[in-house]
């Protein structure tokens, strides 16, 4: 080594030394209570410093600066921060960028912290001195950076995530120079995670449509550095595991793409076979109903109906039920009991498909047939009660009361002292028969407009009832939910009406109200009617099912 060299060497050394002893005495000369604090992470500020001034490169920067901004950011030390980054930016010229852009996230995030926790006096005398260091110090990485540079494309991201949270003049502007540049970095760096946490920002603030773009753009340069389909796969269910079904969706489609190509059929079916129990509907987990039906559909065009056992059957007719698709639902319920009559699952779907026919379809004839099939059966379920209360209620509502009696005996005679739930709504329209009375206004309102001609002209399109869970235990809380789509009505609020009917459990909702919590005492499938009307008439209705063990 020269002369020279090892002189520097000296000198850099020396440089580290006291710069840390700086630190060191600044930490001690702090309030004793953050001295504390600071003491904790002490050694780690000192590693992370004298990593980012050892720095040969600005890629070896990245991760220590993420590092040392989570030390301050976890104890909101935003201040103390920020006049760190100061002091550091000014021992050294080359960091300037990155200390210019931790500066301005330190002031982003301080603002935003005084907002949450209502900070009203440092909010409003501070607040603009700190906007403005924030657009100044991000200005400054900006004009120093490169596109090319992670960093100049960061920077650009919470310069755009400031403008759009003030919702001003400039959140446009700074969204589509955020786009250009992102989708120049794209072409031009291999380097895909910048791509991502844009894409991810996007995403959080319903930029839906650009982040789908620069998802896409993701992936494709993602798939193309991946050579392992294990890794793919792998790959895919992390983004699932981090609920971002999106990315997650898009890879696993690469991956069976390739798996279609090599694989033998009974291979490709067990792969399908564990991505569609990933994506179909549950209660509690990530999913997405729609994206499972389109494996579904893959594993019947590979395997046909033999590919599918009975409880993948079944899983696909309650994933269709679940999202509203009732017609395909009913089918599948339908090959279900006729590829596996001992199913487990033969009373709940022949229930169901009972009950798609009847209020959904509109067809009453072939919905009494499921019922009078589950009416037959020696061993009484929840679902064989529940058809016979089906069957009792249409032949009431059709006026043929001595037929709905006869159901209605029967119903009581089987359900002895079980099913108490429905046994009460029976014994509710066996008094209406003897004193004469119409069927209760609400589901009277119900059968009405599900069976009428007049009213097909409402197909369930302005009205979204769910349960929330769908499957839940006895004695459990259920949430029952609508959702109304409705034309604009100007600066006016409709005034609407909610008629609740069927199996509501243990509360009595509200018709002024278009949610309830209930708990259902029995278990069964467990049918509620809304029908919602404003002051012009019927806007539509709906039916939702629950299951209860």
């Amino acid at each position: 080594m020269t002369k020279s060299k090892i002189q520097k060497s000296r000198q850099k050394n020396k440089f580290i030394t006291i710069f840390l002893f700086l630190l060191v005495i600044a930490i001690c000369h702090m309030p004793y209570a953050i001295c504390q604090s600071y003491a904790q992470d002490n050694n780690k500020l000192f590693t992370l410093t004298k990593q980012i001034i050892e720095a040969k490169t600005n890629i070896e920067l990245y991760v220590p600066f993420e590092e040392l901004k989570n030390v301050y950011f976890k104890d909101n030390k935003y201040t103390e921060f920020v006049e760190f980054l100061k002091s550091l930016g000014q021992k050294k010229d080359r960091l300037e960028p990155f200390t210019n852009y931790y500066m301005a996230l330190a002031r982003y995030y301080q603002l935003k912290y005084l907002e949450e926790t209502q900070n009203w006096d440092e909010y409003f005398n501070n607040g603009n001195t700190y906007r403005d260091e924030f657009v100044s110090a991000i200005q400054k990485t900006i004009d120093s950076t490169m596109f090319k540079e992670p960093l100049h494309l960061y920077a650009k991201l919470i310069l755009w995530q400031f403008h759009k949270d003030q919702e001003d003049a400039f959140a446009e502007s700074a969204l589509l120079d955020l786009m250009n540049t992102t989708l120049g970095y794209a072409r031009e760096e291999q380097n895909t995670k910048p791509i991502k946490d844009v894409a991810d920002k996007l995403s959080s603030y319903g930029e839906k449509g650009k982040s789908k773009e620069l998802y896409r753009i993701y992936v494709q340069k993602l798939i193309g550095s991946l050579k392992e389909d294990r890794e793919l796969e792998n790959i895919a269910l992390e983004f699932y595991k981090e609920e971002n079904l999106e990315l997650s969706e898009a890879l696993y489609d690469a991956y069976i793409e390739r798996i279609a190509k090599t694989y033998p059929k009974e291979k490709s079916i067990s792969i399908l076979t564990d991505i569609v129990k990933l994506f179909s509907y549950k209660d509690e987990s990530p999913n997405d109903a729609f994206y499972a039906e389109k494996i579904f559909e893959k594993i019947e065009d590979i395997g046909g109906k033999e590919a599918f056992t009975e409880e993948l059957m079944y899983l696909r007719a309650f994933n269709l039920e679940k999202v509203k698709e009732h017609i395909k639902a009913k089918d599948i319920y339908i090959d279900l009991v006729k590829c596996y009559p001992l199913t487990t699952h033969a009373d709940e779907a022949d229930f169901k498909v009972g009950i798609i026919y009847t209020y959904v379809v509109r067809d009453v004839n072939s919905g009494k047939t499921y019922f009078e099939k589950l009416a037959q059966k020696e061993n009484v379920s929840p679902q064989v009660v529940s058809g016979l209360y089906q069957l009792g209620l249409l032949n009431q509502w059709e006026e043929d009361l001595a037929k709905a009696k006869e159901y209605y005996d029967k119903l009581i005679e089987r359900a002895k002292d079980d099913f108490q739930e429905t046994v009460t709504l029976t014994k509710e329209r066996l008094k209406e028969i003897d004193e004469a009375k119409p069927i209760e206004y609400n589901l009277k309102t119900f059968l009405d407009v599900s069976l009428k001609e007049e009213y097909m002209m409402l197909d369930m399109s302005k009205l979204d009832l769910k349960a929330q869970p769908y499957r839940t235990k006895k004695e459990d809380n259920v949430n029952i939910t609508s959702q109304i789509y409705l034309a604009e009505s100007g600066c006016f609020q409709v005034e609407l009406q909610y008629l609740w009917s069927g199996h509501i459990g243990t509360t009595k909702p509200s018709s002024s109200k278009g949610t309830f919590d209930t708990k259902y005492l029995h278990s069964g499938t467990k049918e509620v009617n809304l029908v919602v009307v404003s002051p012009t008439g019927v806007v539509d209705r709906d039916i939702v099912m629950a299951d209860v063990y």
